[in-house]
């Protein structure tokens, strides 16, 4: 077993180490590309290059848009698609095809144009027919740091 007991005088608390440095927009290192749309630090929901077909552009949504609109639908390439935050904050993107969703009776579940119901699981959204959206991997990611290796991201906030 760990313990903080370790003989030395320093806050071992969760989030400690990095909070000074989190608390502000400057960066520890320099970056080779500067973009002003969003905080440098500002986090980020993002869609790696291909992540939709071999040639879509890498994507950005902003999670402050994410917060706003706990139910985001967006299109990209001609690909239609939804991205659901839970009230914690976690975020997951899917396929929609079609199909125009609005919120369920809870979180685990949408509703779509005809008013019939989906679940919302890890890896897809399936109606009860049996139809399955594929969601589409996603990670997060600090504004500056994508943005220095994709400069050129699509970028919704």
């Amino acid at each position: 077993m760990l313990s903080l007991q370790t003989g030395f005088t320093r806050d071992y608390s969760e989030g400690a180490a990095y909070r000074s440095y989190f608390s502000t927009d400057r960066t520890m290192f320099e970056t080779p590309v500067s973009d002003g749309r969003l905080r440098n630090k500002a986090e980020v929901v993002v869609l790696r290059p291909g992540a939709l077909d071999p040639g879509s552009p890498p994507v950005a949504l902003s999670t402050d848009l994410l917060r706003r609109r706990a139910l985001h639908t967006f299109t990209v390439e001609g690909h239609r698609l939804v991205a659901l935050t839970t009230a914690g904050g976690a975020n997951r993107v899917f396929l929609s095809g079609a199909h125009t969703f609005s919120t369920g009776r809870d979180v685990r579940t949408l509703v779509d144009e005809r008013g019939q119901a989906w679940t919302v699981t890890d890896d897809a959204l399936t109606s009860a027919d049996g139809e399955r959206l594929r969601l589409v991997p996603t990670h997060r990611a600090f504004w500056f740091g994508w943005v220095a290796q994709h400069p050129d991201t699509l970028l919704m906030q």
